[in-house]
């Protein structure tokens, strides 16, 4: 029985996955938490953190479904995460009159100084992320995954 050749990463052959909107979103997401993670990104708090403070301090009151909803966090992990932020003095819940069931989710003065200060390094780090790409091709492809994603009619701020 022959060996199989030795490959280096560029002789690895893909086929038909390199049109696999899926996988490539999939290595995008890889290559995009590396660099967030490496010595590139920002040190406070890790990109979902990061982003539930951020959308909480801008729907303040959120209940907990509509956001892990509208963030796709199952759950369970929304529960979590919450739970975790709660326990950090980051996040206030309230369960409101109208609705038992319902959790409503505000930043605590402490979270509010979190999402803030957290922001700066974040939205930098952002502004720099997406080398190889120029920027006329980063602007591109974040058009085309804003309405992948469905939010392509969503403005900033």
């Amino acid at each position: 029985m022959m060996d199989a050749p030795v490959r280096s990463l560029d002789q690895v052959e893909i086929g038909e996955l390199s049109q696999s909107v899926g996988f490539l979103l999939r290595l995008a997401q890889l290559r995009a938490f590396a660099d967030f993670f490496s010595d590139n990104g920002p040190r406070d708090l890790k990109p979902g953190e990061f982003t539930v403070l951020w959308v909480i301090s801008r729907n303040p009151g959120i209940r907990q479904s509509v956001l892990g909803q509208r963030l796709m966090i199952k759950r369970a992990h929304m529960t979590k995460l919450i739970r975790a932020m709660e326990d950090q003095g980051f996040v206030a819940r309230r369960i409101p009159d109208c609705d038992r069931r319902a959790v409503e989710l505000t930043l605590t003065p402490l979270g509010e100084s979190a999402a803030e200060r957290a922001s700066i390094p974040f939205f930098d780090y952002e502004k720099r992320a997406g080398a190889p790409l120029d920027q006329e091709e980063r602007v591109e492809l974040i058009s085309l995954l804003r309405k992948y994603v469905g939010l392509q009619g969503e403005t900033d701020g």
